[in-house]
């Protein structure tokens, strides 16, 4: 009886185990949304400060938030982000690894701070390089990203009503202190 339960039970947790890690690996993109093309990953490199977020456990009860990207020795970008636990009152910071999910032509990447798990990354609006607005997977991510501390109400205005028409309840968003 013990060894009849085992034959079912392993292949059945094998199984199990694969589909969490597949899903672990789901870097889609909203259904309304499209990622930029034409996109150029060297002029995306550099410091962006994070103007405004959907909060996630991550990122909770911090302010000061940067990302920073650079390359790899083999062609992969580093993200190193860090910001403020202003109830903690210490700095955090945590590096990961991007990647193209198509082509590097497309702004659809995936991001990882602890494989094999892996979220969607996509960027499907920018303003020379300067401005971003960066989507999850899904509707329950969604950044606002500027090279400078803050954003110009222009700017903020399109990529609110940009994610709107996607479907983002953009009232969730947490407008980030930058100091």
């Amino acid at each position: 009886m013990k060894n009849s339960f085992l034959k079912i039970a392993i292949p059945i947790s094998v199984g199990v185990l694969a589909i969490l890690i597949f899903k672990s690996c789901s870097v889609g993109i909203p259904e309304k949304a499209t990622a930029i093309h034409n996109f150029d990953s060297e002029k995306y490199l550099g410091k962006w400060y994070e103007i405004a977020r959907f909060d996630f456990k991550f990122e909770k009860n911090m302010n000061q938030v940067t990302a920073t990207y650079s390359k790899n020795p083999d062609g992969t970008i580093k993200v190193d982000n860090k910001g403020y636990d202003y109830v903690k009152k210490e700095w955090k910071q945590s590096i990961g690894e991007a990647r193209s999910v198509n082509s590097e032509s497309e702004a659809r990447l995936k991001v990882s701070f602890f494989k094999p798990f892996w979220a969607g990354y996509n960027v499907i609006d920018l303003v020379d390089y300067k401005y971003a607005l960066v989507a999850g997977k899904n509707l329950d991510y969604l950044w606002i990203l500027s090279r400078e501390k803050t954003i110009p109400e222009t700017i903020k205005t399109r990529f609110l009503e940009k994610a709107e028409s996607i479907g983002y309840d953009t009232s969730k968003l947490i407008w980030v202190e930058q100091k």
